[in-house]
């Protein structure tokens, strides 16, 4: 720590520094920073005039500054004294001086490789200010960290810059001290903090009621749990303002070579909450190891008067890295089935080969074990999907269980429980990829480390080169259960360095990644966008799993939420929605009408979109699948033309170049009627529009009458506007042409 000499010698417990501002380019948000009189670095932010979070504190809690040799000092209850490493202590967060400030704006236009748009404006105004802290009693002494902030339209980002110097070579992280105090008691729709899941249902509570309802959040139907110690929330959350006018983001963007950042929740007083970045840390209990020159992430908040400006904003895409891959002629948006649905659908089919409980790869001879005779990913049964996507425009099949180490994989903290290359006996590899190829489309390789990622390192590079020997361009990776290295966690900074080192390895062989089990994504598909979607939240697997499902709302709030930060793999597309159709005792169900289903495809934005449900589903409502089979991945145009998270989303969307627009509009538990203004939209002017609407039938309701739908065509124009009504978790789905 600094000597109470320095602190005096720094200006500690002299008087503020002059506020600095920084404004946003249509001057409706204001960003102020300042020192307080011990030289602490703090901020605010108003829009239109009115604060939005009041004064802020910054900076870092330093567990260790220098060189370490031993671990024993970072050990809790570690009693022999003798060690080579000293712990040296240290801080970020006071004893400041304001060195110098650079500003400057900009404003250019970027083309996604993919993505909800053709075109994504970055315009924004910055302003990097340059810190200096004495560290000792000579005035010389000291070290300099930048706050670089950048001020949007729609919200707000900042992060930390560690220049190589000196003073400042490596350090490691006790805590990051970013807070966010909020100005209101404002509604949140959060999940609760934990370092191993975030496949949880969201509560919507006051910020005040947070603290009391932690202790109680429900986290069941998760693999794998490490609840924060203190009550606390993950990022992305959203924040509305119950009257109106005022809805708030808050998350982070950029995320490499860093813990993933959760919130604590703390009482400031006034009837108001804040937030206190939390990282997440690793099995010494640190939270960073820093070696500059390195940034943080960016800190972002979005803050509009709207809550479609919410789902439209691209802050979080524009504060990160252009694409690093200068050829991605590869990359490219999908639609796949899988055979998937069949093992969670009750009594149709299993991952498994046989049931025998230990078994061992390279010494189990699964030639001489019983089958169980309800192993789904046989050659046959794969046939048959690659038939059915072949006829239906999809490109891609993923198969889960074709590869050796099912019976035991998850629960027993094994490393070695998968090689990624050895099928059973009854999965034909080259025969598969022949016939696959012949129908013109691709299998999709499925690789589940069950949290080892020290085992899935070990074969990452074969694994990738089996892929390109066997025509798979496409890898669904899992970590399900405790990550291996034991005592590390999926979100802290050494398993969030192995998912990007899976992704920039993957570019390297021209592999696309759908990553399931891992940290949420921060937008780093615009850098690497061979990542084209993401698992990381609560998808449609967990409606089979009981009769909580996924409740009309969930879908209305992850775009708020989970989706701020990139595409995920929710798996829509579920027809036969009632799980006793399959095993008259279940009382599982998909929580929508089938029409919902549709909608999501739109609503639900990602590039790799899962036709999730049975084949024969689909044949028995075939002409309601017509909307699956023609429904893009891929976009030049996307308007939310209305939306309040929890209750409602409509979203229009233009095909990548084509005259052709989709729009989905769902609804929660409550029954209500979705407005479609076309003159919101950038429709051909006086072109008159074909529309196939899909829309819930009579009597429909997610619960009772989930089946019932209509298909009717209408004419439209840039003039029109429709009135359709959605039934309870019910919606619309539309196709123009």
């Amino acid at each position: 720590m600094m000597s109470a000499a320095a602190m005096a010698a720094s200006g500690a417990g002299a008087a503020k520094s002059d506020s600095l501002s920084l404004l946003s380019p249509d001057k409706r948000l204001e960003l102020t920073f300042q020192l307080s009189g011990f030289g602490e670095p703090v901020y605010t932010l108003s829009f239109d005039g009115q604060r939005v979070i009041d004064e802020s504190r910054m900076g870092f809690d330093i567990r260790h500054e220098g060189g370490v040799n031993d671990i024993q000092p970072f050990m809790h209850d570690w009693t022999i004294a003798q060690s080579n490493t000293v712990l040296h202590p240290t801080q970020m967060y006071e004893g400041f001086r304001i060195d110098s400030v650079r500003r400057t704006s900009v404003d250019y236009t970027w083309e996604p490789v993919w993505g909800e748009e053709k075109e994504i404006r970055d315009r924004h105004n910055e302003m990097a200010v340059y810190l200096w802290q004495q560290t000792g009693a000579d005035s010389t002494d000291g070290r300099t960290i930048v706050v670089r902030f950048r001020l949007f339209n729609d919200g707000l980002g900042f992060r930390y810059e560690f220049p190589k110097q000196k003073t400042l070579g490596y350090f490691i992280i006790g805590n990051e001290l970013t807070e966010f105090n909020l100005h209101e008691d404002l509604t949140a729709f959060w999940i609760a903090g934990d370092y191993d899941a975030n496949e949880f249902l969201y509560e919507a509570s006051h910020l005040s009621e947070i603290a009391g309802l932690y202790p109680t959040f429900d986290r069941s139907g998760n693999s794998c749990i490490c609840p924060m110690p203190v009550p606390g929330v993950q990022t992305p959350v959203m924040m509305k303002r119950d009257s109106g006018g005022l809805y708030v983001n808050i998350h982070e963007a950029a995320l490499v070579n860093y813990s993933a950042m959760q919130l604590e929740v703390h009482d400031i007083g006034g009837g108001r909450t804040g937030f206190k970045t939390h990282l997440v840390p690793d099995a010494l209990g640190n939270r960073g190891y820093i070696q500059t020159p390195q940034s943080t992430p960016w800190r972002t908040v979005i803050v509009t008067d709207n809550a479609p400006a919410v789902l439209e904003s691209r802050m979080i895409l524009n504060l990160n890295e252009p694409c690093a891959i200068e050829d991605t002629d590869w990359i490219r948006p999908q639609k796949f089935v899988g055979v998937w649905w069949q093992m969670f659908a009750p009594g149709q089919g299993t991952w498994s080969y046989t049931n025998e409980p230990n078994v061992q790869l390279g010494v189990t001879d699964y030639t001489k074990t019983t089958p169980n005779g309800t192993h789904a990913a046989n050659t046959e049964n794969v046939k048959r999907y690659i038939d059915f996507a072949a006829a239906n425009n999809i490109q891609g099949i993923l198969v889960e269980g074709w590869n050796q180490g099912w019976e035991d994989w998850f629960g027993q903290f094994k490393d070695f429980v998968f090689d990624f290359m050895t099928p059973y006996p009854d999965f034909d590899v080259a025969e598969l990829r022949d016939y696959a190829k012949s129908k013109g489309v691709q299998l999709v390789m499925h690789h589940e480390t069950s949290g080892s990622t020290v085992n899935y390192e070990r074969y990452l590079d074969r694994a990738y080169q089996f892929m390109k020997d066997n025509n798979y361009s496409v890898v669904k990776s899992g970590y399900v259960g405790a990550i291996i290295p034991r005592g590390s966690h999926h979100y802290d900074q050494n398993t969030v360095n192995h998912f990007l080192h899976c992704i920039r390895r993957a570019a390297d062989y021209e592999i696309m990644i759908d990553a399931h089990e891992p940290v949420r994504p921060t937008g780093l598909h615009r850098t690497w966008p061979n990542y084209l979607a993401a698992e990381s939240g609560r998808g449609t697997e967990f409606e089979s799993m009981g009769e909580t499902g996924n409740p009309p709302e969930h879908t209305t709030i992850l775009p708020f939420t989970r989706f701020m930060g990139g595409p995920m793999d929710y798996t829509p597309g579920i027809f036969q929605t009632d799980m006793s159709y399959y095993d008259s005792t279940s009382v599982a169900r998909i929580h929508t009408t089938l029409v919902k289903q549709l909608a999501l495809y739109v609503v639900l934005y990602s590039p790799l979109q899962m036709v999730a449900d049975l084949p024969e589903n689909y044949e028995r409502f075939y002409d309601a699948f017509t909307f699956i089979r023609n429904v893009p991945t891929d976009w030049d145009y996307s308007k939310v033309l209305e939306a309040e998270p929890g209750d409602y989303i409509t979203t229009a969307r233009k095909a990548k170049g084509e005259d052709k627009w989709y729009i989905g509009a769902i609804t929660d538990e409550n029954a209500r009627t979705a407005v479609i203004d076309f003159s919101k939209l950038p429709l051909t002017k006086g072109k008159k529009y074909t529309a196939t609407i899909y829309a819930d039938g009579e009597g429909a309701s997610w619960d009772e009458n989930p089946q019932s739908y209509r298909i009717t065509e209408t004419i439209v124009t840039g003039n029109s506007l429709l009135e359709i009504p959605l039934a309870r978790s019910g919606g619309v789905a539309i196709e123009l042409r």
